[in-house]
Parts: C-alpha cells; structure tokens; sequence
C-alpha cells in the first residue's frame, strides 16, 4: 500500500523547515525596518507571508527570482520587508 506523498516524517521535516526559513527571513527584515526582530512566532509569519508575496509579485511585475537557495532567502526578505513596511503604513493612518 502506497502512502500520500507529504505525510507523516516527511511532512514534519517539510513544516519544520519552513519554521526555520520563515524565522530566518522574519528576523532579517525586521532588522531591515525596525532595527530588531519581532519575536519568534512573529518572524516565522512575516517570513512565510513574506515569501508568498514575493513568489506572487516580483513573476507578476516581471522581476526573476532565481533558482538558488541564495536567491529565494533575498527576494523572500525583500518581500517581508515589504509586508513590514505596509503593516508600518496601516499603523500611522489608523493611530
């Protein structure tokens, strides 16, 4: 019998890595904006959301990404960067 691929060990591995690379590239860009990181939890969001903004808005205005780990660690923090500053932006017009 065959097992779903993305199941069990695998997909921890898979979870826990992301974990990782959404922190890493959290805890860049909030170093970019704000001088420190904003806590573990939040670096793992902001990295993770981060990430998919760039894989949805560098393809769309024409701005290649790359094929190396190097490449998706900067496109992913300049898109958390990104993130950091419109959550800065969203604050000032509320408050």
């Amino acid at each position: 019998m065959e097992t779903a691929f993305g199941t069990g060990l695998g997909l921890l591995i898979g979870i826990l890595i992301l974990a990782v690379f959404g922190a890493i590239v959290g805890w860049l860009a909030g170093l970019i904006v704000k001088g420190s990181g904003y806590g573990v939890w939040a670096d793992i969001i902001i990295g993770i959301v981060g990430a998919n903004i760039t894989g949805w808005l560098f393809p769309a205005i024409g701005i290649p990404v790359g094929d190396t780990i190097v490449g998706a660690i900067i496109a992913s923090v300049a898109g958390a960067v990104i993130l950091l500053l419109v959550i800065k932006l969203v604050r000032r017009l509320i408050a």
